[in-house]
C-alpha cells in the first residue's frame, strides 16, 4: 500500500489568486451591544465556472461542482484547517493497534433529504462506485480502494480492514456519501447520465431545491435548509448560486447587487474588489507549493548533489521580490514541504534569506570560484561550468517567475538556460522519465490533508514514483516509512519533525512560496471565518455559523 497516495503534481497555476491577509471586517455593532443570531435570510454567490453534475463521483475536476456538493451531501468524517480529523457522520472511530482496521459508529437516525434513512449500506454502496468508476474516478483511487475489505457490521456499523497499516487512511474517508436506494444497480456509466446529477439528494446542511433556467441554460440553483439534518441548523435558511465565466463577471453582479458574494477573486479584479467599502475579503493559503526541483541524478550536472552549493543557490533567490512583484503579493513564503498550521508542521524550520553575499561564498567553498578569465562565470578545478537548465511550464507567470531566479542566479556567476515546455510535458514526460535537470514545478496536494511527504522524498518512490529529485536519504526515508504505518499522531508528528530538520538542512528542491485564494462576501453576512484551505470548498467549512438576521436578547431582570 506504500505506493498509493492520490496526489497530483501539476505545473499550472490557473489563476492563483491572492491579496493582503484580510480576515474581513465585520460590521460594528455598536457600543455595549450585543446580538445573537436567529434563522432566517437567504444568501447569494456568484460561483467563477459552471455546472457539470452534482455528485462527489464525477466533482473531482470541477471546483464549482464541489463547492455545492460539499453543502448537499455528507462525508464520514471532515477535517480541520490544521488537517485533524473530525465527525460528520461518523459518531465515534477506532483504529486497532496494528493500524489495519478500522471501525466506524454511524450517528442514529440519519435520513437523506427525501426522507429515507442513511445507514452503512450507503457508505459501502459509495465505496463500490469509488472502486469500479471506470474513468471518472482516478485511476490511482480505484486501485487504492480496490486493496480495502469494507464490512457492514449493523445498519449503523461498518469495518475498513487494510492490507497492511496505512497511516493517511482517514483521508480516504473524506468521500461525499451516495443514497443507495436511489442508485443502487446502476453502473457508474448508468449514473452519469442521470437526473440525479442535477437534482441531487444527500444528507448535509442544505438539500437542493431548484435550478435557475434562463432562455434554456442552467444559470444558477437554490438550496435551501435541510429538515431532515442530523446536525445544528444553519442560520441561513436558503443559499442561491449564479454562475459566472470570471471574477470580472461577478464582481460586476455585486456591484448591481446581484449577488452578496464572490467565490474567487482573481488577481486581476483583487484591487477592485478591496476597493469595496461593504466587501470583505478572505484570504486563505492554499494546499500548493511552488518549488525548484533538482534532478540529483543526471550525470551532467553532478554538482546538485552537493547540499551546500543547493544552499547557495537558495540563499541567492529574492523570494520575496517574486512574490511581492510578479504573483502581486498573492503567496507566502515556503520554507519547507509541510504546510505551515498543521498539526505536522515543524514550528523552529529554518526560514532561508537572501543574502548575496553569503551565496557568492558559498559556491567558492563548494568548489566553484569566478572564472578569472570570465569573471560572470564559476568553474571548477576540473574545469566544469557551474551551467544548467532550468526547465519551467509555458505560462506567462511562470516565464516571470522563471527569469527572476535565472537572473538571481546570473548574479552569482551561475550560468542559467531557460526552457518552457507544456505543463503535460513537463510532468509526464521530462519529470516522470527525469529527463531534466533543474525545474521549477507546483505541488498540488489538494483535499488530501495528511501530510505524507512520502510519495515525493522517499528513496523508494526515486525510481518510478514521484521522487522526481530521485533524493535518496535512508535516515529521512525511515522517517517518512515509519510515519506512514504510525497509528498516533503524536508520534508521527515526531517523525516528521525528524524528517523536516533533514530536508532543511539537505534541501533537495528549493521550496518557495504557497499560493493563496481570495473570496469575498459582503459585510452583512456575519460569522464568516476562513482559514487555510485544504480544498476551495472549505470556505464553506464554518457555514452553519453564518447569519443574516439578528436580534438583541431581552435582558432577564435581576432579582429584588
Amino acid at each position: 500500500m506504500k505506493k498509493f497516495r492520490w496526489q497530483l503534481l501539476i505545473i499550472f497555476l490557473t489563476g492563483i489568486v491572492v491579496g493582503i491577509l484580510l480576515l474581513g471586517e465585520q460590521p460594528d455593532a455598536g457600543p455595549n451591544v450585543t446580538t445573537e443570531p436567529v434563522q432566517g435570510g437567504f444568501y447569494t454567490e456568484a460561483l467563477v465556472g459552471s455546472l457539470q453534475r452534482l455528485n462527489p463521483l464525477f466533482d473531482f475536476d470541477n471546483p464549482v461542482d464541489r463547492d455545492i456538493d460539499r453543502l448537499i451531501f455528507s462525508r464520514l468524517i471532515t477535517f480541520d484547517e490544521r488537517g485533524s480529523a473530525s465527525a460528520d457522520l461518523a459518531a465515534a472511530w477506532g483504529i486497532s493497534r496494528d493500524g489495519t482496521v478500522y471501525n466506524f459508529d454511524l450517528k442514529p437516525d440519519v435520513k437523506w433529504h427525501d426522507g429515507e434513512p442513511l445507514t452503512a449500506d450507503d457508505v459501502v454502496f459509495t465505496v463500490e462506485l469509488l472502486r469500479n468508476g471506470g474513468s471518472y474516478i482516478p485511476a490511482d483511487l480505484q486501485e487504492f480502494w480496490a486493496g480495502i475489505k469494507v464490512v457492514k457490521l449493523s445498519q449503523t456499523a461498518l469495518q475498513f480492514k487494510l492490507p497492511e497499516p496505512f497511516a493517511p487512511f482517514l483521508d480516504y474517508l473524506s468521500f461525499g456519501i451516495l443514497p443507495s436506494h436511489m442508485l443502487s444497480g446502476k453502473s457508474i456509466d448508468e449514473i452519469k447520465d442521470m437526473d440525479f446529477n442535477i437534482q441531487p439528494v444527500g444528507s448535509g446542511p442544505y438539500k437542493f431545491d431548484r435550478l435557475i433556467v434562463d432562455n434554456g441554460q442552467i444559470t444558477g440553483l437554490a438550496l435551501k435548509a435541510s429538515p431532515e439534518y442530523y446536525g445544528k441548523a444553519p442560520f441561513i435558511e436558503q443559499l442561491i448560486f449564479r454562475y459566472y465565466a470570471d471574477s470580472a463577471a461577478a464582481l460586476q453582479a455585486y456591484q448591481a447587487g446581484q449577488v452578496q458574494g464572490i467565490s474567487y477573486i482573481s488577481t486581476d479584479v483583487l484591487a477592485a474588489a478591496l476597493a469595496e467599502p461593504n466587501l470583505a475579503v478572505y484570504t486563505g493559503r492554499l494546499p500548493e507549493l511552488g518549488m525548484v526541483m533538482f534532478n540529483l541524478n543526471n550525470a551532467e550536472v553532478s554538482f546538485f548533489q552537493d547540499a551546500n552549493l543547493r544552499r547557495a543557490l537558495y540563499s541567492g533567490i529574492n523570494r520575496q521580490y517574486i512574490v511581492d512583484k510578479i504573483l502581486n503579493g498573492q503567496a507566502i513564503l515556503a520554507d519547507g514541504p509541510i504546510f505551515p498550521g498543521t498539526w505536522a508542521y515543524y514550528d523552529t524550520t529554518p526560514h532561508i534569506e537572501l543574502d548575496v553575499v553569503k551565496a557568492k561564498a558559498m559556491l567558492d567553498e563548494a568548489g566553484f570560484p569566478v572564472n578569472p578569465e570570465n569573471t560572470a562565470e564559476r568553474l571548477s578545478k576540473d574545469g566544469v561550468l557551474l551551467k544548467f537548465t532550468l526547465v519551467y511550464p509555458d505560462s506567462a507567470q511562470h516565464q516571470l517567475v522563471a527569469e527572476a531566479i535565472a537572473q538571481d542566479w546570473t548574479a552569482l556567476g551561475v550560468a542559467v538556460t531557460l526552457e518552457a515546455v507544456p505543463y503535460d510535458v513537463l510532468v509526464m514526460e521530462r519529470l516522470a522519465n527525469r529527463e531534466y535537470q533543474a525545474a521549477l514545478v507546483d505541488l498540488n496536494l489538494a483535499r488530501y490533508p495528511d501530510p505524507d511527504p512520502y510519495p515525493f522524498w522517499d528513496s523508494i518512490q526515486a525510481t518510478g514514483g514521484q521522487n522526481f529529485s530521485q533524493w535518496d536519504h535512508k535516515i529521512a526515508s525511515e522517517y517518512l516509512e515509519e510515519a506512514r504505518i504510525e497509528v498516533d499522531n503524536g508520534e508521527r508528528a515526531r517523525l516528521y519533525r525528524n524528517f523536516q530538520v533533514i530536508f532543511s538542512a539537505e534541501l533537495p528542491s528549493l521550496p518557495l512560496y504557497y499560493p493563496v485564494y481570495n473570496y469575498g462576501v459582503d459585510r452583512q453576512v456575519q460569522g464568516v471565518r476562513m482559514g487555510p484551505l485544504l480544498d476551495t470548498s472549505d470556505r464553506f467549512a464554518t457555514i452553519l455559523e453564518w447569519f443574516l438576521v439578528a436580534r438583541v436578547p431581552t435582558a432577564t431582570p435581576s432579582a429584588p
